[in-house]
């Protein structure tokens, strides 16, 4: 069980797959109900992974889930620099092959627009709706 996105890192450093480590903890979230406890699932900054992707995507997926569930605040780790791409990535869980080495123009265009604030402000450009259960299945390019 995972009780915190900093422990759900730690995992990925140990190494275990991001796409299973990640929607499991997002599912841990989602079924907590209390909001203190959800904010302290957030709270303690993750070791950085050293994968400049996965770091960034960790701090949009903090500041996102507690702008979503109405947290008191956004953690002050998302934040740091080392949250937040040089380079924009675009990624997508759906309808793409997700082996294709390049993304559609059509479909990074679809992707720059529909990207929520808390990704694309790191330079992640994903679907209106992240963080759905098939995170494993994702395409991914960076131009």
């Amino acid at each position: 069980m995972i009780d915190s996105l900093a422990q759900a890192v730690a995992r990925i450093n140990l190494g275990e797959p991001y796409f299973v480590v990640l929607p499991e903890f997002h599912d841990r979230f989602v079924a907590t109900t209390d909001v203190d406890v959800r904010a302290a699932m957030l709270a303690e900054a993750p070791l950085l992974t050293g994968d400049r992707r996965l770091d960034a995507m960790v701090g949009a997926i903090a500041h996102y889930l507690a702008g979503r569930y109405k947290l008191a605040g956004i953690p002050r780790w998302t934040s740091n620099p080392s949250r937040r791409l040089e380079k924009p990535w675009h990624t997508s869980s759906i309808g793409v092959d997700w082996r294709r080495e390049y993304l559609s123009d059509g479909m990074r265009e679809y992707l720059t627009f529909s990207s929520p604030a808390e990704f694309a402000s790191r330079n992640i450009f994903t679907e209106e709706r992240p963080l759905q259960r098939s995170l494993g299945t994702q395409s991914t390019t960076e131009h």
